[in-house]
């Protein structure tokens, strides 16, 4: 028999205004210090044109995501409830288990390697802030050891909901970043700019940048489960929209001012081409900090996924300690192995980030939208068939 369902709602929950700081928070900060490298490689019309297109699609492709969700748990009831998998049950919902398991490989490899390029991030400013402060020289490899030894716990907690405070730390350490980025580089434009080349536009190029911006955007694995934990999952959209609004405004103005401050001589971050010490400094630690909250958020959907496949128990235990622990080994011996962030950056931004924030959400709607339409928005019988592209 088909029961017609209201929109779910979780008797607790973070409201949308919170949601919004986590998709700014667990979004925002890794890609932001590349993201005048992609203006310089794309010219500035172009580096516009894709900082705002990139904030307008990756906020339509977060409502699709929401809408999604919010059919999921409106046709399927089992979706009420904690799950660890949200993002492959949309592909299972929408186009069958094969699907499903695809979307868990990608999902798996995009989180993996932005905790990788976020690991590596925070290794690498830690060494520069000993250097010029401390004029210590700490052997690469092993900060990369002592930045994961000192996340290790904060990885440990269930979902979102129980570290809201890693995000409003994330939040507040990426704001300062920009208003710095923007002071100091500012500062360095009647310097540096007389001096600056600016190189043609380059098709391999402007297409590596694409790459970037998508790293930047791209925080779409972690969002079903975040919408997961709010009272109201279906004002998730209102979230995103307000936070890619926020993160645009962040991106542009560092972009802008990192593009004509410093012209090629930029690296992959801007951090080093800032000239005043201690601005560069600080925003060395608040990138670092950003970063270190932000692996907090990264690393829950690739722990919820293991510990789904290997039938570990929600509660907290010796056999979640070993898990995260595994995961974060593995994060560690990948960052030993590849040590250069912005290789990683953008072969993930370019590849399996790609799929997750701008193929997977629309295709899914899709279906998910034809079968809600085709049943009327009733509970799904156990026997219910998958819609077929004809549909």
């Amino acid at each position: 028999m088909f029961i017609i369902q209201r929109k779910h709602r979780n008797s607790q929950g973070m409201g949308w205004i919170v949601t919004c700081l986590f998709v700014v928070g667990e979004t925002a900060g890794g890609g932001l210090i590349a993201m005048p490298m992609a203006m310089l490689s794309t010219g500035l019309t172009g580096g516009i044109l894709v900082v705002l297109l990139g904030a307008v699609v990756c906020a339509y492709t977060s409502q699709q995501l929401s809408n999604n969700w919010t059919i999921l748990q409106t046709r399927w009831p089992e979706y009420r409830h904690h799950c660890r998998k949200p993002y492959p049950a949309m592909g299972f919902r929408a186009i069958g288990l094969k699907f499903k398991h695809f979307v868990s490989l990608c999902l798996d490899v995009t989180m993996f390697g932005t905790a990788v390029v976020f690991l590596l991030l925070a290794a690498k400013n830690l060494e520069d802030f000993l250097h010029v402060y401390g004029e210590i020289s700490v052997n690469f490899c092993y900060l990369i050891l002592v930045v994961a030894v000192f996340m290790l716990p904060f990885t440990l907690l269930k979902s979102p909901k129980d570290f809201w405070w890693a995000v409003i730390g994330a939040m507040i350490t990426t704001t300062s970043a920009v208003v710095l980025i923007v002071i100091g580089a500012a500062m360095d434009i009647g310097t540096c700019m007389p001096h600056n080349y600016y190189p043609p536009l380059n098709p391999s190029r402007f297409f590596m940048s694409f790459g970037t911006v998508m790293f930047a955007y791209g925080g779409h694995g972690a969002f079903p489960t975040i919408q997961h934990d709010m009272k109201k999952p279906y004002l998730f959209e209102r979230a995103a929209y307000v936070g890619f609004a926020i993160i645009c405004a962040m991106y542009m103005p560092v972009s802008l001012f990192g593009y004509f401050a410093y012209g090629d001589s930029l690296l992959d971050s801007i951090i080093p081409s800032l000239q005043t010490v201690w601005i560069q400094e600080i925003v060395n630690v608040l990138i670092t900090l950003h970063v270190v909250l932000a692996l907090t958020i990264v690393f829950n959907p690739i722990n919820q996924e293991l510990e789904e496949a290997f039938k570990i128990p929600h509660e907290f235990g010796s056999k979640r300690l070993l898990c995260r622990a595994a995961t974060m080994v593995a994060v560690v011996l990948v960052a030993e192995t590849i040590p250069e962030f912005g290789v990683l950056l953008d072969l993930v931004g370019g590849s399996t980030v790609t799929l997750m924030v701008l193929v997977f959400p629309i295709l899914f709607n899709l279906y998910l939208q034809a079968g809600y339409k085709k049943y009327d928005g009733k509970v799904a019988a156990s026997d219910e068939p998958w819609i077929t592209m004809s549909e």
